[in-house]
């Protein structure tokens, strides 16, 4: 397919891996488009979680209109955070439950994190009356969940800090403010709370505006990394082109995901120490720029960082397969002067 410019490109610190970790093929239960998926590490392996979008093919999709019938989030596990992966024989979260709450329609694009003794995750809902970000706490086992938080409409993107800061749990999201921004002009905010529960004290973080290479929207990704300059902080930003034509199953997909990086005070989130005026991630590959379902779409949801100083970035690949990238972090924080 024709380029989509302006042409951006990922920096050479970081490395993709040649193949996705995650396809739906692997999954042991239907799924059409597995991406979006968040990682930790916990009792000596890797957990991931992610997305699953099922019900319908791209034939199906393109030529009789056929939409996605369910998405679920699923739990893996693998003792190196790249192959191996073993599934949880059934999904931990299923918009076709029928016990599920008649307001909700899905949760979906999961974050993980341990904060103290709790395992949480952060999820986009869907409901009939607007999105709104959700916070749930994991059982110890994985096996089960409840929802201790949740947003008004319109916000989503949550992702908690892996630790309180100056006692209080801090999360970033991203507002969907259409009447006062413009639609699709977003940005990152942050918010504080004492209990997981009742969130305020919110301040602006970075504007869509302040990122050069984005003109559409930016937001959270992954939980932030813990350095000791400060919060090394992946976001996503999208560029969107009118004349841009069909880049994927649907009709016509006019926007471009990237990730960027910068880095937060460690005392006071809300300040930007230093952010990187180019992309670090871009969809530069066949498998993120010709194939799955949104083409050039890059979407990070999991960072982690290694003893050996590498950081793992879990990212979805034109919302259809769950790839990894790694880089070293100095070579991280140098892009961070």
């Amino acid at each position: 397919m024709p380029a989509v410019t302006p042409i951006l490109t990922t920096h050479p610190c970081i490395r993709k891996r040649e193949t996705p970790v995650m396809q739906p093929a692997d999954l042991p239960y239907p799924c059409s488009l597995v991406f979006n998926a968040g990682v930790i590490k916990y009792r000596d392996e890797y957990v991931m979680v992610f997305r699953n979008d099922y019900g319908t093919d791209r034939s199906a999709y393109e030529n009789e209109n056929r939409k996605f019938t369910g998405t679920s989030v699923g739990i893996a596990r693998s003792k190196n955070g790249i192959d191996g992966w073993r599934f949880d024989p059934q999904p931990l979260i299923d918009s076709n439950d029928p016990d599920k709450d008649p307001e909700l329609k899905r949760l979906y694009d999961p974050r993980i994190v341990r904060i103290e003794d709790k395992l949480l995750l952060c999820l986009a809902m869907d409901t009939r009356h607007g999105i709104c970000g959700a916070i749930a706490e994991l059982s110890e086992d994985l096996r089960s969940y409840r929802i201790i938080s949740s947003s008004v409409p319109e916000n989503r993107n949550m992702v908690l800090f892996p630790e309180k800061i100056n006692g209080e749990y801090v999360r970033l999201e991203r507002p969907m403010p259409v009447y006062s921004r413009g639609r699709d002009c977003f940005d990152i905010w942050l918010s504080r709370s004492p209990d997981l529960i009742y969130w305020g004290r919110s301040a602006l973080v970075l504007g869509v505006e302040d990122v050069p290479w984005a003109n559409d929207k930016i937001g959270p990704t992954a939980s932030p990394i813990k350095t000791e300059r400060g919060w090394l902080t992946l976001f996503h930003a999208v560029d969107k082109d009118e004349l841009r034509g069909k880049n994927g199953w649907e009709k016509q997909w006019k926007k471009r995901y990237t990730a960027g990086l910068m880095l937060l005070d460690l005392h006071d989130p809300t300040k930007v120490i230093s952010l990187y005026r180019e992309p670090l991630i871009a969809p530069d590959r066949p498998i993120e720029t010709d194939e799955g379902f949104r083409q050039n779409a890059i979407f990070p949801c999991g960072m982690l960082l290694e003893d050996s100083g590498e950081v793992k970035i879990y990212y979805g690949a034109a919302d259809a397969c769950v790839c990894l990238a790694t880089a070293d972090v100095n070579d991280l924080l140098r892009l961070l002067p």
